[in-house]
């Protein structure tokens, strides 16, 4: 016997193809450009059927350098786009009103395919954005491309180029896990004994957590990565610094006093909401946040560039080196305007 969709999934599908709509009036992806000259920054802002954002500036920029200019009429993606949306939608809440498996499974392995097609379609896209320039161009740059990263951050001369999801993309997106839930929950009444029913719900629930972007410190690689703000290499663990921007990016130090200097110039544009990490000096010099560290400012300890600052990640750790030091412990609110940071 044939067994029609829970009710449960019906809900979710109808909800997804309801949730699709609104990506017709949202900007889907977006591409942000932060330079010292835009402290502000550019965005570029990519609808189903436009392209809105600071465009006619992009375009003189991209006009120096050889690039295309952006222009609506040159996309027929913006033409099909919405009608694509648009039956995603209708599919979804279908499969919701005809309460059958194999239908539910056909419009979500669908929609999968026409996600992966149309990141193949904006990475085409951006390949031939970046690299097809005009040699004549006012600035040419020898073996320079300007590609964008498909997803995440790259540096392109003196832009950084952020490119993410937008408020449509994330609907998307959502809306194809609100399916996806639906396809476990049914296929997991069919396939799996009700004593592994608990299992196979937490081990859904940790893949989809693991698509979540990872928002934690990336460890310092001595030897090899450079301090952002004065360029050495970074050769001693101990001293290091790390600040990640609200959009992800990371900046890595060599010195506490680097970090600080790199905070106070307006050139570096490092904007609000970015978080601060240091390593500890003793240990296995673990990146510890700013608000949990303990600070120990002395002009008997050497740091790489005069910092005279290193961190602990507990008291006790602190209360040890002093005896070592000549030094006092400070917050990091403390440490930063005596050094006017």
């Amino acid at each position: 016997m044939k067994l029609p969709l829970k009710t449960t999934s019906r809900i979710l599908c109808i909800v997804s193809g309801i949730s699709l709509v609104f990506v017709l009036f949202v900007p889907i992806w977006r591409i942000d450009l932060d330079a010292p000259q835009y402290p502000e920054g550019l965005s570029l802002k990519i609808h189903a059927n436009d392209l809105k954002g600071n465009v006619d500036i992009i375009n003189g920029l991209n006009h120096y350098i050889g690039m295309k200019t952006l222009h609506k009429a040159d996309f027929p993606e913006f033409t099909i786009l919405p009608w694509c949306i648009i039956f995603f939608a209708g599919l979804f809440f279908l499969t919701g009103i005809l309460k059958n498996r194999k239908f539910l499974l056909f419009s979500f392995f669908l929609f999968l395919a026409f996600g992966v097609l149309a990141m193949v379609d904006f990475y085409r896209w951006e390949y031939d954005y970046g690299h097809n320039l005009n040699p004549n161009a006012a600035i040419v740059v020898p073996g320079m491309a300007y590609q964008p990263p498909l997803i995440g951050f790259r540096q392109l001369l003196n832009f950084g180029a952020y490119s993410l999801p937008d408020t449509g993309g994330w609907i998307f997106i959502g809306s194809g896990i609100l399916v996806l839930l639906a396809v476990v929950s049914e296929w997991r009444i069919r396939l799996v004994p009700a004593g592994k029913k608990g299992a196979m719900t937490a081990l859904v629930m940790g893949a989809i957590s693991l698509t979540r972007c990872s928002s934690g410190p990336e460890p310092l690689k001595t030897g090899s990565d450079p301090c952002a703000h004065c360029k050495m290499i970074i050769s001693d663990p101990r001293f290091g610094a790390e600040l990640i921007t609200s959009k992800g990016k990371v900046f890595k130090f060599d010195d506490i006093v680097c970090l600080s200097a790199f905070i106070a110039d307006p050139a570096t544009n490092t904007g609000t909401g970015y978080r601060v990490y240091f390593t500890d000096y003793c240990g296995d010099h673990a990146l510890t946040e700013a608000g949990k560290s303990y600070l120990l400012s002395g002009s008997d300890i050497a740091c790489p560039m005069q910092g005279h600052l290193v961190s602990f990640s507990n008291p006790d750790s602190l209360q040890v080196v002093m005896e070592l030091f000549s030094g006092e412990p400070v917050s990091w609110s403390q440490a930063a305007a005596k050094e006017s940071l």
